[in-house]
């Protein structure tokens, strides 16, 4: 039996007010009683004993909360000797060893960043079996799923241990930024979470450099950008009126794009000027409240820049910019707009701090564009590149992709970057952000496939992990539209797809090595799964024969927690009515394992036959006991693009039983995304707007408005694919390229 209690007034904290909490419990003697401080003294009286707990220092009512059950620990201590916990389940001890070592080191390097002590004088993290968010920063008693905070050398996959660190660090951040220091009003959530989020990267950062971790967070960039460049996107800072309006501001808006504007503010700054800012706030508003104007001020002061004017065009209204570049002479012109994924232009306008290089990182520049055009002469840029010999110009905006816009390069410069990727001159960090704003400016038809697939055809000897994770994302966004789009050449674009990533696949293997990196690790899984989803035979066939030996002694060496996605997912192709023993063999694995790790596995594969039944059935099955609530998100993740019309039939027929048991909002926004998103014509965007018409609720709206922009940009990129006169040709001449 496990309890977990939030003290919310309400169910709607009122961040301002704040008081110091002393609580008693009275609970059956054998269980573990934890708060948010340590205990003080404890008496038993049989069955049950009463546990008094320390009187706790200013806090909010969010913060609290109360944890009983039958649970064991280990333990450890900051350089200061604070205390540090990880509770598990009983006999899950030994998987919480990786969470304590980056928990105690966190704190520690916060501890200098903040130039502020850890505030409370012990903290515990617990693993909950059933805990619908991935995490809660209670103040001192930090709330985790066990897929958050557990992480076992032979059963976790690399991704699941990076994840762990990043989880640990992102909520001990909030024992600084969200605890000691408190928002003012859930108007200013992105100063928890935006601040959390990149802080996690640092210290992640700083623990495990190997990892390379400041590319891998363009991960959370990509996300921003990708949710802000819609119509129904939100601003980081939005008012709030209601409590059901609170999760919808849970999302990549306040996390990821606050994580982000905050990275190109400390670019701006300077990392020294920036972290002794933080540090001057943190002691200012400690054990109070505080807004986002409060944290502008502060860095103003410690800088001499004009923080506020620059940051309030990024934190109060929706969206970002793309900066045109065109090259006209020795004069790089530049102007701004807006950037829709719906291909239209918004009326907003930022003060953008550009950054820019030619033909070398040893000569940049920076300044900031504060009005809609402006241009900077860069003769003495090109005169040196010239003097080179390099025939090829090539100038690179937004530097290492700091700041939160996208770059449209006129075709002269964009030549130019193909160029310096094939001859490898760019950073890891502007080789993504070259690919994802191609593929963004592509989807919003201000550029062609076309062009997109001439983009992609320079990555084909790419082997670092953190690029070829935004390629192959890119890989198949560009196979599912093909398939609506241009169904007589989705097999060729496919192929061509397949070739450029199948060189790296191959030099990887199956089989892990001694002594590859931690990345290699997860490139392996990447490629696997990609090449699987994107219809690769010999991929699926050794998927396949792997799984079979597998199945037969889960202790073989041939398929690892790493690679086990890709195999279920292959196995999971060939399944279908007629053939479903490698669905009831997955099945079994799920309900013979104990791992949570390996149970999401499953469920993320089970949905992803092409056969409709099957999808179906996967679908119910999350209405049985055997899946917890908080993880159907996993099966609805995985619909195969053959089960898009089954998923959105059965969730018609299903809506209010979704409703009735699926009550928190982020869990139903979930079914919204999943389902509706990858549609793909006018015609069912009406479709779903009709259906929802006389069953909306404000706790969803935002998601189900989101979705149905998603399915009218893909409409009209499919027009515009369609449009394309050359196509064919240059699919036919890339694979004969490659050939």
């Amino acid at each position: 039996m496990i309890c977990y209690v939030k003290l919310i007034s309400n169910c709607f904290c009122i961040c301002v007010f704040q008081a110091k909490f002393k609580l008693t419990l009275e609970v059956p003697s054998d269980l573990v009683a934890l708060s948010n401080m340590p205990v003080a003294k404890e008496t038993v009286s049989g069955p049950i004993k009463t546990v008094f707990y320390e009187e706790s220092p200013l806090m909010s009512t969010y913060l609290v909360a109360i944890v009983v059950g039958l649970f064991d620990y280990i333990e450890s201590s900051t350089s200061e000797g604070t205390k540090v916990r990880v509770y598990t389940q009983v006999g899950k001890t030994n998987q919480g060893k990786f969470a304590l070592d980056v928990g105690v080191k966190s704190l520690d390097l916060y501890k200098d960043y903040f130039a502020t002590p850890y505030p409370l004088p012990k903290l515990d993290m617990i693993a909950i079996p059933d805990f619908a968010a991935g995490a809660m920063e209670n103040y001192g008693l930090v709330t985790y799923r066990e897929t958050a905070l557990l992480y076992d050398e032979l059963l976790s996959s690399a991704s699941n241990k990076q994840q762990v660190a990043i989880t640990v660090a992102h909520e001990l951040a909030h024992q600084w930024f969200g605890n000691l220091v408190t928002m003012e009003w859930w108007t200013h959530l992105w100063l928890n979470e935006g601040f959390a989020s990149w802080v996690s990267y640092l210290a992640v950062d700083s623990l495990f450099p190997e990892w390379n971790n400041w590319t891998q967070f363009l991960d959370e960039t990509t996300s921003g950008l990708r949710l802000d460049a819609l119509a129904e996107s939100h601003p980081i800072e939005v008012e709030i009126n209601h409590a059901s309006e609170i999760d919808a501001i849970f999302d990549s808006i306040s996390y990821d794009k606050g994580a982000s504007v905050i990275r190109m503010l400390q670019s701006y700054l300077g990392a020294e000027r920036f972290q002794k800012a933080l540090a001057s706030y943190i002691k200012k508003y400690a054990y109070s409240n505080a807004k986002t104007e409060d944290l502008w001020a502060v860095l103003e002061e410690e800088s001499g820049e004009p923080v506020k004017d620059l940051m309030t065009t990024w934190t109060k209204q929706q969206g970002y910019p793309v900066i045109y570049a065109k090259l006209n002479g020795h004069d790089l012109e530049l102007e701004q707009a807006q950037f829709l994924s719906d291909g239209s232009s918004g009326t907003g306008t930022w003060i953008v701090p550009i950054t820019f290089c030619c033909g070398s990182y040893d000569a940049q520049k920076k300044f900031l564009l504060k009005e809609k055009t402006d241009k900077m002469h860069i003769k003495e840029f090109t005169a040196s590149q010239s003097s080179d010999g390099d025939k090829n110009i090539w100038i690179k905006l937004n530097i290492d992709q700091t700041g939160f816009y996208r770059v449209k390069y006129d075709d002269e410069l964009a030549a130019g970057l193909v160029n310096a990727i094939k001859a490898k001159k760019l950073s890891l960090m502007d080789k993504i952000g070259i690919v994802e704003d191609s593929y963004a400016l592509s989807v919003a038809r201000k550029q062609t496939l076309t062009s997109l697939l001439r983009l992609l055809n320079a990555y084909h000897d790419e082997s670092d992990y953190t690029v070829l994770s935004h390629v192959t994302s890119v890989c198949l966004s560009i196979s599912k539209i093909s398939v609506d789009a241009t169904p007589d050449l989705n097999n060729d674009i496919k192929q061509l797809l397949i070739n450029l990533l199948l060189p790296a696949a191959i030099k990887l293997g199956w089989d892990p090595k001694d002594g590859e990196s931690h990345l290699d690790v997860m490139l392996r899984s990447l490629l696997l799964i990609a090449l699987v989803r994107l219809g690769h035979n010999e991929t699926i066939n050794e998927g396949v024969r792997r799984f079979h030996i597998f199945f037969e002694d889960r202790k073989t060496s041939l398929l690892p927690p790493d690679t086990r996605k890709a195999a279920y997912l292959a196995v999971m192709r060939t399944v279908s009515t007629s053939n479903r023993s490698g669905y009831d063999a997955l099945l079994k694995i799920y309900r013979e394992t104990a791992e949570p790790q390996e149970k999401s596995r499953v469920l993320g594969s089970l949905s992803s036959s092409p056969d409709k039944d099957i999808v179906l059935e996967a679908l119910n099955f999350m209405f049985t006991d055997e899946v917890r609530n908080q993880d159907s998100y996993y099966i609805l993740g995985g619909i195969s693009l053959e089960g898009r019309e089954v998923a959105w039939t059965w969730l018609k027929t299903n809506w209010d039983h979704v409703l009735k048991t699926w009550r928190s909002s982020s869990l139903i926004s979930d079914f919204i995304n999943s389902i509706v998103s990858p549609f793909t014509s006018e015609e069912k965007a009406a479709e779903v707007s009709e259906f929802f018409a006389c069953r909306i609720k404000p706790s969803f709206l935002r998601a189900l408005k989101q979705s149905l922009e998603r399915v009218r940009i893909s409409a009209r990129w499919i027009e515009s694919i369609r449009s394309e006169p050359s196509l064919g040709e240059a699919v036919q001449e890339l694979l004969q390229g490659a050939a």
